[in-house]
Order: C-alpha cells, then structure tokens, then sequence
C-alpha cells in the first residue's frame, strides 16, 4: 500500500465516535493486513497462508478439522486454503494412519523451505508496525492487546 492510498482514506465516520478504540483497532488492522499481503506476494503467499504453514511446521500433519478449529474457521475456507498451498506445492494430504478414512495436512519440503523468508518477513512486518516504539510500549502494546482478545472471547462465550 502506498502512502497516497492512506492519505485518500475517508475520514472516521461520526457513528464510529461511539467506538474509538473498535474503530482504531480495525482502521490498524486493515493497514496491518495490506501490509503484510504486499510482503508475503514477493513469495506468493497471501495473507493467512503464512499462519498454516507456520502452524504445520510447529504442530506437524493436521487434519482440517483441526486445522478448521484452530484458525476458527469453517471447512469451505479450510478446503480453499489447503488447495491453494497443495497447487503451489508447500503442502500435501496424506491418509491419516489413525483413520483411513480422513486425511492429514502436512507442509512439503518445499513448504519448509520458505520458513526462513517468511520469518525474515515477519521480523519486517513487526519493525513497520512498531516502528517509533520503545521496548516499554511494545511491551504495554502487547498488554493491551491480550486484555482485548481475552474480552472478545468472553464476550462471544457469553453471546454464544
């Protein structure tokens, strides 16, 4: 994303007046995600695939059901993501040895090959994003985060 793209963004709407810190967290995170697509397409990633892969080379052969739980999202999506990764060669399926008639996810060699760049690229994402920060209000920034996700998910444990 360009500089002149962030300057032709509109204004904050009044009715967001009632939810500043909602608005800044999605104002930051859509930055945050333009970002980060615009650096993982020189690999030709795009934004979340980077996570599977991560998550497979930490927790190794997952079925998409698990995957699906841990990415919180559902099997159309899971499918697609696992498709895309399968045609450009970082992951494959194999039978899973427990059930025959399941599969399991795993990342290729090819797939392992890209972790390095992919953290070089996360190293990078985190000195855009924090960029005139110290190491304290990193630190605090990371707080706060935390104290917001642990609401969000008390709040949809109640709602739901």
């Amino acid at each position: 994303m360009t500089d002149e793209r962030a300057e032709l963004r509109p204004p904050p709407a009044a009715a967001a007046s009632t939810g500043p810190v909602s608005n800044a967290l999605i104002r930051v995170t859509r930055l945050h995600r333009a970002r980060a697509q615009q650096l993982l397409r020189t690999v030709g990633l795009h934004v979340g695939q980077e996570l599977l892969l991560m998550h497979l080379w930490e927790a190794g052969p997952q079925r998409p059901t698990e995957l699906m739980r841990v990415f919180d999202t559902d099997s159309a999506s899971m499918t697609r993501s696992i498709q895309r990764l399968e045609r450009a060669g970082l992951v494959s399926r194999e039978p899973d040895p427990e059930d025959g008639r399941a599969t399991r996810v795993r990342s290729t060699p090819a797939g392992f090959e890209l972790r390095t760049v992919i953290e070089e690229l996360w190293a990078d994402l985190e000195v855009l994003t924090t960029a005139g920060m110290s190491d304290r209000q990193r630190t605090e920034l990371l707080v706060q985060l935390g104290k917001a996700e642990q609401s969000l998910i008390a709040g949809r444990q109640s709602a739901g």
